[in-house]
């Protein structure tokens, strides 16, 4: 797995949840720490993490509710994995609505597509090379200049 910049945390208890988690359920772990966290980048970018534990519902099976977003010095969305809306469905303007579900943004006018969500382990780097991408065609360095914690879930 692909390492974050910043350095993870012990996040202490464990449920007996967390005991029955395969081998590649320790990427959740590791991101369900970066809950609340916001990263602070080269030039005034920044990346901010929203991950929790919901109830599992059709639409979100994995139990997750997330939004990974990095973000321009002007605050402006540029590359976004969530499941915190739903999206369009292509091909017709008509077709009906689903609840909320994994889709990502790939750049600051997609309005969202799909995203197969397979495991954290995944859409962590999933994420990270998006966002590399990005910093790579702007000429930003991935280097986190500061780090802070607003919240932690628990």
């Amino acid at each position: 797995m692909r390492r974050l910049p910043v350095p993870f945390r012990e996040r202490g208890n464990i449920s007996s949840h967390d005991i029955r988690l395969s081998a590649t359920d320790h990427g959740l772990e590791f991101l369900l720490a970066f809950d609340g966290r916001i990263h602070h980048l080269e030039k005034g970018y920044w990346i901010k993490f929203d991950i929790v534990r919901v109830a599992a519902t059709s639409k979100r099976p994995h139990g997750l509710s997330y939004s990974l977003t990095l973000h321009a010095p002007d605050g402006v969305r540029l590359i976004g994995f969530d499941n915190a809306h739903d999206v369009a469905t292509r091909g017709s303007r008509f077709k009906r609505r689903g609840e909320a579900s994994d889709h990502w943004h790939c750049d600051e006018n997609d309005p969202g597509r799909p995203y197969a969500f397979k495991d954290a382990e995944t859409l962590i780097d999933n994420f990270v090379d998006a966002v590399e991408r990005v910093l790579r065609e702007r000429g930003v360095g991935v280097r986190v200049t500061k780090a802070e914690a607003l919240r932690r879930s628990e």
